[in-house]
């Protein structure tokens, strides 16, 4: 049932399960709209209950209340609670509707969709498409699982009914729940392990992201990566990227025999990679899926390819954070699983083994929380690109023995260092050392950071902060 079909009904009770960000944002967008909402919190005192509309007169906190949400009319599930929650479990049983705060949007929204979603990347694409869109002088609201919630796009404080464009990354979490999105164009930029804790194994993690593709109206694929690609009917819309050249109107890179790389369309070069402030082959294709991404959401491409030459990229992605005696350091903590250290080992590393001196390899350091990641597919890309492996964090040990046992080449240096600080004091004397082959520090962890750190930005932070106290003692 729809959001205005529950109002005409006069509203049942609609339970929000969680206040963080994407929850408050849901019980407040209800109770402005007349329903009557309840929120109910595992924590006791939630950071945020005090900025709850004052009609929310329902709030059971301390536990997920089962009795509350059997008495709903429809659950409005948060992306951080699992579906697998028995109080949730029960209520579904019970077949009370279940759905996530982007439903509510879809159902509310006049504006065209841009769905994006994916193992790795997902956010610098986002906030990419959306600058690209403004830039174009286009009303868009750029929001989901970055930033602002998807909800709060429609209130009046923001864009409300002048939204002209909707520009979404969107979880696995927020996706398992959403049935006939209707996007005017989706993509699954990439799939990689990540959540298994959560989603139990690879086939539901990757049947959770294509939810994405429901209703769509065109698609954006990834040649290099087979799992992004839907089951979808032959005459859909679709553009495809990849890192190879491209064919007939689709997107890709050209080399030349010089070394150059061009982002190509077919046969067109459209900008030299030179021209871009982002760098590492997996940006060239995030840059080159938010130009397929533009063309089907009708974006101008002289706007997007002026937009690709002024985007400086996101922090704590592959963020270049200073040069320190000779060595460049790089701060990817959001790289919270293996395929993005993958990719991020695989951009920076294609980068600087082309350089004439020894320096020509990267210092990785890896480790955090692991949840339940198979850490050994990591080692072609170290014994390609990595002279040095420092491990940190609560799973260390979890990613040593997976790297042993994928064959971790004898010439990788690993050195168990437990904390970002002690992993920073062991760079100095292996950076310094004459025989060091290290051009470049790269922090991606592959790992979550709440063993030791409040989210991934934290760390990222402590990492750049790191990094300066090391220049300045220079």
């Amino acid at each position: 049932m729809t959001t205005e079909a529950f109002i005409q009904k006069g509203g049942g009770l609609q339970v929000v399960i969680g206040l963080g960000q994407s929850g408050l944002a849901t019980a407040n967008y209800l109770a402005r709209r007349g329903y009557r909402v309840a929120v109910t919190d595992a924590n006791v005192a939630p950071n945020l209950a005090e900025q709850l509309e004052p009609n929310v007169d329902i709030r059971s906190f301390g536990a997920v209340d089962a009795d509350l949400l059997l008495s709903a009319d429809r659950i409005i599930i948060s992306p951080g609670v699992a579906l697998t929650t028995p109080a949730v479990k029960q209520a579904q049983q019970a077949g009370i509707a279940i759905v996530s705060d982007i439903q509510l949007f879809k159902e509310a929204c006049q504006a065209p969709i841009v769905a994006i979603t994916g193992s790795n990347a997902k956010s610098t694409v986002t906030t990419l498409v959306g600058q690209m869109a403004k830039n174009a002088g286009i009303k868009v609201g750029v929001g989901g699982n970055i930033g602002v919630p998807a909800l709060s796009l429609l209130e009046d404080g923001l864009l409300g009914d002048k939204m002209q464009l909707a520009v979404l990354e969107l979880s696995s979490f927020q996706l398992e729940t959403i049935s006939s999105l209707g996007a005017k164009v989706a993509t699954v930029l990439n799939m990689s392990p990540d959540h298994l804790d959560r989603h139990g194994d690879m086939l539901s993690y990757h049947q959770a992201k294509h939810r994405i593709f429901q209703g769509a109206h065109s698609i954006v694929i990834n040649r290099d990566d087979a799992l992004s690609r839907p089951l979808v009917a032959d005459d859909m819309p679709c553009l495809s990227v990849g890192s190879n050249a491209p064919d007939l109107d689709n997107y890709g890179l050209i080399t030349e025999g010089d070394g150059q790389i061009y982002l190509a369309k077919g046969a067109q070069k459209l900008i030299n990679a030179d021209e871009l402030k982002i760098k590492g082959k997996h940006n060239l294709l995030n840059a080159l899926s938010a130009l397929a991404l533009g063309e089907l959401a009708g974006i101008p491409l002289e706007s997007m390819l002026k937009t690709l030459q002024e985007f400086a990229g996101l922090p704590h992605r592959c963020q270049f954070v200073d040069n320190v005696a000779g060595v460049d350091y790089f701060n990817d903590s959001k790289g919270t699983n293996v395929g993005s250290t993958l990719a991020a080992i695989l951009g920076l590393g294609s980068v600087y083994e082309h350089r004439s001196d020894r320096r020509n390899k990267l210092l990785l350091i890896l480790g955090g929380q692991g949840k339940g990641q198979q850490f050994g597919e990591l080692a072609p890309l170290i014994n390609k690109y990595v002279s040095q492996l420092l491990l940190i964090g609560e799973d260390a040990n979890i990613i040593a023995t997976h790297l042993q046992q994928a064959q971790i080449s004898d010439e990788v240096g690993i050195h168990h260092c437990q904390t970002l600080e002690q992993a920073m004091q062991k760079v100095q004397s292996l950076t310094t050392n004459s025989l060091s082959q290290v051009a470049a520090v790269l922090l991606s962890p592959a790992c979550a950071s709440l063993d030791q750190y409040p989210n991934y930005n934290k760390r990222g932070e402590h990492f750049c902060q790191l990094v300066t106290q090391l220049a300045s003692d220079k």
